[in-house]
């Protein structure tokens, strides 16, 4: 790997809007402060996060190159070329850990095609959060993304990740989007075995946190409301 390359950093970003140092270690204030070129999902989010991190730093400074799903292939090849010329860069994602149910993946993989090296960075992951808090197997565990959003095959997928969960003793995790969080619970508790556990981890690392884990059953009489907070879910069936 060539010196003469600079790295990629993939820098970890809040879960909510808590005070950014509460939630992430010094150094990412560190690496903010010397890095001037970013790869982000959003220039006004992005900008707003690197003022909170470093509010000294110079705006006009910072040349940001927005990664989303309007980005084409011959776009996104070139995002790299400044590693090519020894400059460093940050890889920003919108939410926790970039290229972990991020479309920073394809830049990742990028680098190590183009022999850039890639330095990942200590924060917060919604997902290992979730799993951590919530006693379920963290030796062998899938995340499977969002589940299909038509009802019949959503249930369908479902059962098949509850039978893999007993057969494997695997925790299976996955997301929705935040307004559909109370329909996906009522698919759960319709759907699971009574005695199938399920975890709902919700507002992540913020004072709304909520982490519970019950059985399929005891989630019917759920008298929390989940509406439009980002949300995991685990289910394991034992």
């Amino acid at each position: 790997m060539s010196d003469t390359k600079g790295k990629l950093y993939l820098i970890p970003t809040r879960l909510g809007d808590s005070p950014p140092l509460e939630v992430l270690p010094i150094s990412i204030k560190k690496i903010v402060e010397n890095l001037d070129t970013y790869i982000v999902e959003n220039e006004k989010t992005a900008r707003r996060f690197i003022k909170r991190i470093s509010p000294g730093k110079s705006q006009p400074s910072l040349k940001l190159q927005v990664l989303n799903k309007y980005t084409t292939e011959e776009e996104r090849n070139t995002f790299l070329n400044p590693c090519l010329n020894g400059i460093s860069m940050g890889l920003l994602s919108e939410a926790g850990c970039p290229a972990i149910a991020d479309p920073g993946a394809d830049i990742v993989a990028l680098a190590h095609q183009m022999d850039i090296k890639v330095v990942p960075l200590v924060g917060p992951s919604s997902i290992v959060l979730a799993l951590m808090a919530s006693g379920m197997n963290g030796q062998s565990f899938t995340f499977n993304g969002y589940l299909p959003i038509d009802r019949s095959e959503r249930k369908s997928k479902l059962k098949t990740l509850e039978r893999i969960s007993f057969e494997q003793n695997q925790a299976q995790i996955f997301i929705e989007t935040p307004y559909r969080n109370m329909k996906m619970l009522e698919d759960l508790t319709a759907t699971l075995h009574p005695n199938t556990r399920l975890c709902v981890a919700c507002d992540i690392t913020l004072p709304t946190e909520f982490i519970k884990t019950k059985t399929a059953s005891d989630w019917k009489h759920n008298k929390e409301d989940l509406h439009k907070r980002p949300a995991i879910f685990i289910i394991q069936k034992s």
